[in-house]
Parts: structure tokens; C-alpha cells; sequence
């Protein structure tokens, strides 16, 4: 197998996006050009945010179709889009989820890709999620992933995707010698966070709702 080139940002973006819409909004898949920009561009669950432009997204997609990593549909009104990741990278489906995850949230911790991958493939626990990690990290074909450097002051170690290339290494804390600063409890981030990724995912179903139904009503 010839080994995939370097993705830009947005092509990586817009191949998380037809993963995640698979899954969340089925009765719309393929995508159509106007829901991937969509896609691309959402504010949640998505890091960096982007706006990318309609014609940026089709040239994206251009790129990817040579590829084969994602497949062109016609029929209806407009052509429609859908991935083949899978396939072109031999992994199997929970791999691509985590790479999904990745392409659209930028590094994670293992729980963190546990958490957010959810509505992909629910992983029984951290540790299958790992074992995936490492199964693409240790690909023959070459590696699709990469543990991370701990970042000072962190617990736990990140893990970034290659398809772009080498992720940069976490930056230095800043101010390590500042005074009376305020170091939330591990308890506290927890409650924070599962607050936070609860709201994200009640926007986004709501958000994933709209858009099913705008498809239902030929607006699409």
C-alpha cells in the first residue's frame, strides 16, 4: 500500500465530517456540498474553528476524491458526498472513529477520544480505546497516530493524528512562578468538563436535527 501524502487541515476536517454525519445524521447521508461546508465550519465540537469557504470545500473534496478516500454520488438534485476511509487505510471501524475524533477535535487525552467518540462507536472502556491507539500508532503501512509528549503540569498524555504530518509538540507553561494563582481540583475539571461535553452534545443534536429536517423539507 502506497503511503497517503501529507492532508491539509481541511481536507482532514471534511473527512471527519462525512464520519461524524454517518453516524448523527444517517437519513442525510451522503452530504451534500452545503452540509460538509456546514460541517467544517460548526463552532462546537470542532478545534480549531474554522470558516472555510464553499470553493475552498470543493477543492478539498476534489483533492480527497483522487485519493479514493472519499466517493462522489449522483442522483437527485445535487451531488452528494461520502468517506472511504476505512477502506483506502485498512483499519477497521473503531479505528476510524478515533481518527474522526481527531481530525475534528485536534489532540486528546485516551478518556477524552472515549468520551467524544460516543456517537461513533462506544468503546467499552479506556483501555480498548488505547489498544486501538497504539494498533494505528504501530501500523506497518505506517503510522497513523502519535502519543504526545506529557505537557508540563498535565496528568495525562495527548494523542494527535499524522495524516497532517508531525503535530507540534505542547508549549511550555506559561508563568510557572506565578503567585495565588488558582489550580482548579481534579473534581472540579471532571464536573466542568462532563458539563461542557454534555451541553456540546445537546447543541449538536439539535443542530443535527435541523438539518434532517431542512433535508426533509428540500432545502438541502
Amino acid at each position: 500500500m502506497a503511503p497517503l501524502p501529507p492532508l491539509s487541515l481541511l481536507e482532514a476536517r471534511v473527512l471527519g465530517v462525512l464520519v461524524e454525519k454517518q453516524h448523527t445524521v444517517p437519513d442525510t447521508y451522503p452530504l451534500t456540498l452545503n452540509a460538509l461546508v456546514s460541517g467544517c465550519n460548526q463552532k462546537t465540537s470542532r478545534d480549531p474553528v474554522i470558516e472555510a469557504s464553499e470553493a475552498e470545500v470543493q477543492a478539498a473534496i476534489d483533492r480527497l476524491k483522487g485519493l479514493s478516500l472519499v466517493m462522489e454520488t449522483s442522483g437527485g438534485r445535487v451531488m452528494r458526498y461520502s468517506q472511504n476511509v476505512g477502506k483506502v487505510l485498512a483499519i477497521p471501524p473503531q479505528s476510524v472513529a478515533l481518527l474522526a475524533v481527531l481530525f475534528l477535535r485536534g489532540p486528546q487525552t485516551v478518556g477524552e477520544l472515549r468520551i467524544n467518540s460516543e456517537r461513533l462507536h462506544r468503546f467499552g472502556d479506556i483501555l480498548s480505546v488505547q489498544a486501538f491507539l497504539e494498533e494505528l500508532a504501530e501500523r506497518r503501512e505506517g503510522a497513523l497516530v502519535r502519543e504526545l509528549a506529557r505537557a508540563p503540569g498535565a496528568r495525562e498524555t495527548r494523542w494527535a493524528h499524522l495524516v497532517s504530518g508531525e503535530p507540534p509538540e505542547p508549549a511550555a507553561a506559561a508563568q510557572p512562578h506565578a503567585e495565588a494563582a488558582h489550580v482548579p481540583a481534579v473534581g472540579e475539571i471532571a464536573t466542568l468538563k462532563a458539563r461542557i461535553d454534555r451541553l456540546e452534545s445537546e447543541l449538536q443534536s439539535l443542530r443535527d436535527k435541523v438539518e434532517k429536517l431542512s433535508a426533509a423539507l428540500g432545502e438541502s
